[in-house]
């Protein structure tokens, strides 16, 4: 079985944290960092999937803004940033963290819930087609 590794750094950008706070979390005993003879420490890919899961966990983001029962679980909380209305249709982006979602939604809809930029948004998914893609393998250390 392969498994996946992460460089300090790497999974400080996944986490949406400092390398410090990597490094502040390995010292307390949250994560373990490994290091090879020859190498960086890193971190085992299963490892940093524990913690991001945590971390979502833990999040009281989503509990500060409530919104009514609904059946999708995929759902982000952000802030509006930009707003493209045309006469049927309009264009929504949302930043949520380090992430930016893009909806088409109808003009009526946003019209009615009067989004703008800044305004305080949920983001919910509901697919029956998600796309998983692997980064280029030229960048990422396997082991």
């Amino acid at each position: 079985m392969v498994t996946t590794t992460f460089r300090v750094s790497e999974a400080a950008a996944l986490l949406a944290v400092s390398d410090d706070t990597i490094r502040r979390w390995a010292e307390s005993g949250r994560l373990t960092l490994e290091r090879d003879a020859s190498g960086p420490q890193h971190i085992a890919g299963t490892e940093l999937a524990r913690v991001a899961q945590e971390i979502g966990e833990a999040s009281t983001l989503g509990a500060a803004f409530p919104t009514a029962k609904a059946s999708t679980r995929n759902r982000v909380t952000g802030i509006v940033t930009r707003v493209v209305r045309d006469t049927v249709m309009a264009q929504v982006e949302l930043q949520a963290g380090p992430f930016r979602m893009v909806s088409l939604i109808s003009r009526e809809a946003a019209d009615e819930l009067e989004l703008q930029p800044g305004s305080l948004a949920v983001a919910t998914v509901k697919a029956t087609n998600v796309a998983i893609e692997l980064p280029d393998a030229a960048r990422r250390s396997e082991s």
